[in-house]
């Protein structure tokens, strides 16, 4: 039961990073709901793959990277402390794409 009980921690934990980076991302940009964070997790590693719309990708990656460069940072500090390796990829969301969930 040991491993059930890490299991759902583990989750808690990669939602909660998830949305952390949402939240950081809405606070930079000008249209929020255009932010979404999917997670893609393999063993020990998480991608948290950040899509904000092409008009705000310049405020989340900031001046030289800096703004993604934090989130990253803050990212890592996570992974030691949990034992449980984030990473953070950051896309453009097409405006022409259609949303995913008219399939």
């Amino acid at each position: 039961m040991a491993e059930v009980a890490g299991h759902t921690d583990r989750e808690t934990l990669i939602r909660s990073m998830s949305e952390l980076v949402a939240g950081m991302a809405k606070a930079l940009v000008d249209s929020p709901e255009g932010v979404s964070v999917k997670v893609e997790t393999d063993g020990d590693s998480t991608v948290l793959v950040l899509r904000v719309a092409a008009s705000d990708l310049g405020k989340v990656i900031g001046k030289q990277g800096r703004t993604a460069r934090s989130m990253r940072t803050i990212l890592g500090a996570a992974s030691m402390k949990a034992h449980h390796r984030f990473a953070l990829d950051i896309q453009q969301v097409d405006q022409l794409e259609p949303p995913t969930s008219e399939k």
